[in-house]
């Protein structure tokens, strides 16, 4: 199975951090910063073959097929977004809330680096902490490398180098950035970029794009879809190594139920992400969403509703809002009369328990949270419904479900696993 274990950090240090970067990045996404879904790839590769579409694109530019084992064309370019001048600016891995880590093989025997896994940036490097080991199989090509992410950035040279996800998932000759600097990466190596590949445009010197590792793996035959599954065990202790990425298939052990699929919403500005349409009910009468566009996403720690239906949740169910945390809050017994939320994705029910609902009670130290109190892990998105993004579906989600990120076909899928009904928080 060509899977890949990695372990989950909640960055921030309080919940109102958590809040903080949360909204952040809804707004960078509410303004369409750094395109990252399977649009991203597909305009790509619209680009090169001549047809022009007339959508903004900051990452715009020519970029490899990544369907078609890494061939350059020559597409027009187009300018960056307002305020991200550089590939990789905007929604990045250094201003999320949650962080993957993943132990990843570099050389021949290998080394191992622990790097964080970077679904909006498509660069891989090494160096930021532990140096670069050059071995058999480490060819410099003598090129500049740089990029910059939101808080963080780094400058090098690039090298290609065998490097090992797993030992089925092995990529001969991958272009890699080896750091000579590197700012606003404490406790990791680099990073591992499974973003499309246009997101490397402009970042290697005299080089047009880069084939991404996902791209490479297609290309030399070592997955057979251009898709990645994610699972989750939920997290009750700091640094837990509880998730497994899978490249190019599903985990049929993980899942409980089908996989169902959805195409990537049509509504801007979620369609530039994983973007899907969805409504959400609190229990079996009070509708919060219906029909909405949002994404689901990775890098946000809560699960986000737009003002609105936040509003309606909290009314529903008699929650307060805690000053010292920012985040809603529940008596005991107002715990006990919880409601699920019901989210209905494509015709499938996805059940989203009390339990659910709630930080892990015994992590609420981790988020400056008193003792045994009960807290909300739904919270504010910071705009009102009806601008194209009315929900994000982040990590408090995702733990509790399989998740599959299908770029080739442009869809998202959701499963059921043994840890939906979890009564662990």
């Amino acid at each position: 199975m060509s899977t890949v274990p990695f372990i989950t950090r909640v960055v921030a240090h309080s919940a109102k951090d958590i809040l903080t970067r949360d909204r952040a990045r809804a707004q960078k996404i509410l303004q369409g910063i750094n395109p990252h879904g399977p649009s991203a790839f597909h305009e790509a590769r619209r680009r090169r073959h001549g047809h022009h579409h007339h959508h903004h694109h900051p990452a715009g530019g020519a970029a490899s097929d990544p369907s078609g084992g890494g061939s350059t064309g020559t597409g027009g370019t187009s300018g960056g977004a307002p305020g991200t001048s550089t590939p990789g600016g905007g929604v990045d891995v250094t201003d999320a809330g949650v962080t993957y880590t993943a132990s990843v093989g570099v050389g021949s025997p290998p080394n191992q680096y622990t790097l964080l896994i970077d679904t909006g940036s498509s660069n891989t490097w090494v160096g930021a902490d532990q140096k670069y080991v050059q071995t058999s199989t480490s060819k410099s090509t003598g090129k500049s490398v740089s990029v910059s992410y939101g808080s963080g950035s780094f400058s090098g040279t690039e090298f290609t180098d065998q490097v090992t996800l797993s030992d089925s998932l092995v990529i001969e000759n991958q272009s890699i950035g080896v750091a000579s600097t590197a700012q606003g990466f404490q406790g990791v190596d680099g990073i591992l970029g499974i973003g499309p590949v246009d997101l490397t445009q402009g970042t290697v010197s005299g080089t047009d794009s880069v084939p991404t590792v996902t791209d490479n793996l297609f290309a030399q035959g070592a997955i057979a879809n251009d898709s990645i599954g994610i699972f989750y065990q939920p997290t009750t202790e700091s640094g837990d190594q509880n998730g497994e990425l899978t490249f190019g298939g599903i985990d049929e052990s993980k899942i409980t139920g089908d996989v169902n699929f959805v195409p990537i919403t049509s509504t801007s500005p979620a369609s530039n992400y994983w973007g899907i349409d969805q409504d959400v009910t609190y229990g079996s009468s009070s509708t919060l969403l219906s029909g909405s566009a949002g994404i689901v996403d990775t890098g946000t720690t809560l699960l986000l509703l737009a003002t609105d239906a936040f509003q309606a949740y909290q009314q529903a169910t008699g929650a307060k809002l805690d000053n010292s945390t920012g985040l809603l809050t529940l008596t005991e017994s107002q715990f006990d009369n919880l409601q699920s939320l019901f989210f209905n994705v494509g015709g499938t029910t996805y059940e989203f328990t009390a339990n659910a609902q709630i930080w892990p009670r015994s992590l609420n130290s981790t988020i400056g949270g008193e003792e045994g109190k009960i807290y909300l892990v739904v919270a504010d998105l910071g705009s009102q419904s009806g601008q194209g993004l009315d929900f994000i579906n982040g990590f408090a989600f995702l733990q509790r479900f399989y998740s599959v990120f299908d770029t080739g076909n442009s869809q998202v899928g959701l499963a059921t696993t043994q840890f939906t009904t979890a009564e662990t928080n």
